[in-house]
Formats: C-alpha cells, structure tokens, sequence
C-alpha cells in the first residue's frame, strides 16, 4: 500500500502563486508515477499534471500547460505542484494519485489517492 498526503493549499488572489505539495508513504518503491487531479464543484475530477517517477516523462493538461510545473524529489518521496498565474477557474480541490503501472490522463488507472487540498482562487 501507498499513503499519499497533500499539503499547501489556502486562497490566493487571482495571478497569485500556490506550491502544493504530496508526501508519499508506504510501498514507495512500486511507485511508477505520480499525477495530481482537480476537482471543482459540481464537475467531473479532472487530470493536470503527470510525472514519471524517473522524471523520464511530463506531461500537461492544456489548460494549466505554461502556468503549473510538477516535480518530483525522489529522495523525499515528495511531488510538488508550482502553481503560478492563478485564475478563478483553478479553484478546486486538488487531490494526488499514484500509479502502479501507468503515467496516463485517466484517473482510472491510478492506484492510490490522497484526501485533497482546497485550492481557492479569488478574482
């Protein structure tokens, strides 16, 4: 088993910064990458960010490609999420997952989930 906790979260103005972060615990070294999701009310959880393990491969939603940046301290067992010029529609719940197998969009092929951290983004 993998336990994921994020962490960083809070209210910002809009074009404002955030840093979240995700501590992985637990069987780390089955952990083939790493991605963070968002959730805002009333929709379905989408896909942001994705990052290899390695840092062999990174990849983007469009949406957020140019303004976020994922990371990766393989030392620490910590993803982070540089989040910079935020806008009102980034507010959501931002939850980080964790897979097995497979560096994808698809939240159905992540194994583990963290609670979610609150993202707010004030206009």
């Amino acid at each position: 088993q993998v336990q994921l906790a994020e962490s960083g979260g809070g209210l910002v103005q809009a074009g404002g910064s955030l840093r979240l972060s995700c501590a992985a615990s637990g069987r780390t070294f089955s952990i083939y990458a790493t991605a963070w999701f968002r959730q805002a009310p009333g929709k379905e959880r989408e896909f942001v960010a994705t990052i290899v393990w390695s840092g062999a491969s990174i990849n983007y939603a469009d949406s957020v490609k140019g303004r976020f940046t994922i990371s990766r301290d393989t030392g620490k067992n910590t993803v982070d999420l540089q989040m910079n010029s935020l806008k009102p529609e980034d507010t959501a719940v931002y939850y980080c997952a964790a897979s097995a197998t497979y560096s994808t969009y698809s939240r159905r092929r992540y194994d583990y989930w963290g609670q979610g951290t609150q993202v707010t983004v004030s206009s």
